[in-house]
C-alpha cells in the first residue's frame, strides 16, 4: 500500500495517457460524445493534483503560478475544440511533476536508509548479566554487549574485546575498520567479527548517525539563493505572461488582421510555451541530488547555499593539528647512546612514561610496546611540571623530558647536534638521562595524513590557493607546510589571528573555505564563506561548519568541490536551455509556425530533460 501511494502521481499520469489514447480512438471512430467524456476523465485524473496545488498556492500566496497557467492553457485549448492537445498538455505536465517527485524521493533514499538501520534494542550489561532493552531506555555510562553481525546500538568507546566494524553507513567507505580498546564506535555501524563490550558516551539524540539525519533533513528543506531568486522571478514572470495573454486575446486581431480563432489559439499557446516550468525545475532537483550524492560519499552539506558557495571557492585555509595532520604525536626517531643496552633502557623509559597522561608520554609508550618490549612495573615517579618525569630505578636516577631538564648543553651536543637537526624538521625532542649522561633522544611529530599531500595537489590543480593556519611555532609550521605542499602558511595563530587571516583571504579571493576540527577553529569556520569540519572534530566545530567530512578524509574536500562545481554547471545548463526553449517557442508562436501539440512537446519536454539532467548528480563518480 505504501509503495502504491509513493507512486500515485506517476500512476495518475500513466492512466491519463491511456485515457487520452482511448479518447483519440473514439474521436476518430466518430463517437464524439464518449470521446469528450473520456478526455474530461483524462483531464481530471492527470491534472487533479497539479490543479489542486496551483489553486491552493494561488489563494495562499495571492498570486498566480505556473500550475495555474497550465490549467488555464488546457481549459482554453478544450474551449476552442483542441481536446487532444489540451489533454496531452495535462498528461506531460503531470508526468514531469511525477518525475520531479521521484527526484525528491530518490534524493532522500539515503536518509530513509539511515533511519531504517537504527537499532531499536540493545544488550545491556549489568554485573555478569545481559538484558535486552529498548534503545530509548539507555543513558551515557551504560555498558552494552554487541554480538557479531549486530548493529552497534549507540555511540561509545570499546572497553573489552577486538573486532572489525563496517562503517560504510556513516563514512561511505566500504572497507571495514579494525577496532581495539579504547577506539570509538558509532551507532548503526555493523560489528562484523568478535563479541565486544562498549560504554555508551552519548544519548541517542546526539549520536553521529542522528546528527547526519538531522543535517540532511535540514539541508533538503533549505533552498539555495538561486532557487529563491527563480521562485521570486516566477511570481513576477507569471503576472507578465497573464497580462500579455490578456492583450493577445484581442490585439493581434486588430494589429495583424488575425481572425478571432487564430488570435485565441495563439493566446492559449502562449500560456503553454511561455510558462517557466523548466526554469523552475532547473535548480532544486539537481541540488537535492547533489546533497544525496554527498551523503552517500561521507559528506554532509547543511544546505544548497553551501554547495553554491563551495563551487565558487578560490582559496582554502587549513588548520594543522587534526586536519592536515593526524592530531596526535608519533615517534619518528629513537636515538640511543652508543654501547647502551636498548632493551633495558626502553623498559625503564616505558615504565616511567606509561604512568603519565601526557600525549608525548603516551606516544613513547605505544612506540616501545609496539617493539614487543614490556614496561617495568610499579615504578615510583616524580612529575616535574613543565619539564618532565624522573624516577629512581635500582639506585639510578632516570630523567625524561625537555633538553634543559636532561642537561641542555649535553642535549645539544648529543650525536653531533642532533637536537638542532630534528628541531629544524619540526619535531619535538625528548631526552632521557641516566647516571652516565644523555642516554637517548626521542623525536616526535604530529605526522601528516596519508592523503594530505595528494589532496593539496589536487586542489591546487583545480586553481585553489591552499594556506595553513596553525598555532605552532615557526619551525614546526614550516616543516609541515613543506611536507604537505601548501602554497603558504602562517604560524603562531591564535583563534583571533585565524579570523584576521580569513578576512584577508576573503578580501583577496572573495569565496574562501576554512577546514578545521577544534573549538579554536570555530570562529574561523564561522568567518569563512564555507566552513568545513572534520567529522571526528569537536561538537562546536561540527555545529559551526557548513560542510562536514564524516571520516576525517581530506580527499572528500576535493570531491565536494568537484561535486559543487558539477552541480553549478548542470544548473547553468538547465537555466540556459530552459530560457532558450521559451524564447524560441514564443517567437515561433508569434510567427504562427508552431501548433499546440508541438508547443506542448517543446515546453514540457524541456522540463523533463531539465529534471533528468539534474538527476545526473546522483552519480557517485564526479
Amino acid at each position: 500500500m505504501r509503495n502504491w501511494r509513493t507512486h500515485i502521481e506517476l500512476i495518475a499520469a500513466v492512466l491519463s495517457g491511456i485515457l487520452i489514447i482511448i479518447a483519440y480512438l473514439l474521436e476518430t471512430s466518430g463517437v464524439a460524445s464518449l470521446s469528450i467524456f473520456t478526455y474530461l476523465l483524462a483531464f481530471g485524473i492527470g491534472g487533479y493534483a497539479k490543479a489542486k496545488y496551483g489553486l491552493k498556492k494561488t489563494l495562499e500566496d495571492r498570486k498566480p503560478n505556473v500550475e495555474l497557467l497550465m490549467v488555464l492553457a488546457a481549459i482554453g485549448a478544450s474551449i476552442i475544440g483542441y481536446w487532444t492537445e489540451g489533454a496531452i498538455l495535462i498528461f506531460i505536465f503531470s508526468l514531469s511533476g511525477a518525475l520531479e517527485t521521484y527526484t525528491v524521493n530518490k534524493s532522500r533514499q539515503e536518509l530513509s536508509a539511515l533511519m531504517k538501520i537504527q537499532p531499536e534494542e540493545a544488550w545491556l550489561l549489568k554485573g555478569n548479566e545481559t538484558t535486552r532493552v529498548g534503545i530509548s531506555t539507555l543513558k551515557p555510562g551504560d555498558k552494552l554487549v554487541v554480538k557479531p553481525g549486530e548493529r552497534i546500538p549507540a555511540d561509545g568507546k570499546l572497553v573489552k574485546g577486538h573486532t572489525v566494524v563496517d562503517e560504510s553507513t556513516i563514512s561511505g567507505e566500504s572497507i571495514p575498520v579494525s577496532k581495539d580498546v579504547p577506539d570509538y564506535l558509532f551507532a548503526s555501524t555493523v560489528n562484523l567479527s568478535g563479541a565486544i563490550t562498549m560504554e555508551m558516551t552519548k544519548p541517542n539524540s546526539e549520536t553521529l548517525v542522528q546528527k547526519i539525519i538531522d543535517l540532511v533533513q535540514s539541508a533538503q528543506s533549505e533552498k539555495p539563493p538561486s532557487q529563491q531568486f527563480v521562485e521570486r522571478f516566477e511570481g513576477n514572470y507569471v503576472n507578465v505572461v497573464l497580462v500579455v495573454f490578456a492583450l493577445m486575446l484581442f490585439l493581434p486581431h486588430y494589429l495583424f488582421n488575425w481572425d478571432w480563432n487564430t488570435t485565441f489559439y495563439r493566446a492559449i499557446l502562449l500560456l503553454v510555451v511561455a510558462s517557466p516550468c523548466a526554469l523552475v525545475a532547473s535548480i532544486m532537483p539537481a541540488t537535492l541530488a547533489a546533497i544525496s550524492n554527498g551523503a552517500k560519499s561521507g559528506i554532509i552539506f547543511k544546505g544548497g547555499v553551501h554547495l553554491e558557495n563551495l563551487s565558487a571557492v578560490r582559496a582554502i585555509a587549513f588548520d594543522k593539528t587534526g586536519t592536515l595532520t593526524r592530531g596526535k604525536p608519533q615517534v619518528t626517531d629513537f636515538v640511543l647512546r652508543e654501547g647502551l643496552d636498548s632493551t633495558a633502557i626502553m623498559e625503564k623509559i616505558a615504565g616511567i612514561e606509561k604512568q603519565s597522561n601526557h600525549p608525548l608520554a603516551k606516544a613513547i609508550t605505544e612506540y616501545i610496546t609496539s617493539q614487543k618490549i614490556e614496561p617495568l612495573a610499579n615504578l615510583q615517579i616524580t612529575d616535574v611540571p613543565g619539564n618532565g618525569l624522573k624516577s629512581i630505578i635500582q639506585g639510578e636516577e632516570i630523567k625524561i623530558g625537555k633538553p634543559a631538564f636532561a642537561g641542555e648543553d649535553e642535549a645539544e651536543a648529543f650525536h653531533g647536534g642532533l637536537l638542532t637537526r630534528l628541531a629544524n624538521e619540526g619535531k619535538t625532542v625528548t631526552f632521557v638521562r641516566d647516571s652516565q649522561g644523555i642516554a637517548a633522544a626521542i623525536a616526535l611529530k604530529d605526522t601528516i595524513r596519508d592523503n594530505t599531500k595528494s589532496t593539496i595537489h589536487e586542489l591546487q590543480k583545480a586553481g585553489i590557493f591552499c594556506i595553513m593556519l596553525t598555532g605552532d611555532n615557526e619551525k614546526t609550521a614550516k616543516a609541515i607546510a613543506e611536507e604537505s605542499g601548501v602554497d603558504a602558511y602562517v604560524g603562531g595563530c591564535m583563534p583571533g589571528d585565524k579570523v584576521k587571516e580569513l578576512k584577508k583571504l576573503i578580501t583577496d579571493y572573495e569565496f574562501v573555505a576554512m577546514t578545521g576540527d577544534g573549538i579554536n577553529d570555530a570562529p574561523a569556520l564561522a568567518t569563512a564563506t564555507t566552513g568545513i569540519a572534520m567529522g571526528e572534530g569537536t561538537d562546536v566545530a561540527l555545529e559551526t561548519a557548513d560542510v562536514i567530512l564524516m571520516k576525517n578524509d581530506l580527499s572528500r574536500i576535493a570531491y565536494s568541490i568537484r561535486l559543487a562545481r558539477k552541480m553549478e554547471k548542470v544548473v547553468k545548463q538547465n537555466m540556459y536551455f530552459s530560457v532558450g526553449v521559451i524564447i524560441v517557442l514564443v517567437f515561433l508562436n508569434f510567427m504562427q509556425s508552431i501548433t499546440i501539440p508541438y508547443g506542448v512537446i517543446g515546453h514540457e519536454g524541456s522540463t523533463i530533460l531539465v529534471i533528468l539532467n539534474g538527476l545526473r548528480m546522483l552519480n557517485r563518480k564526479v
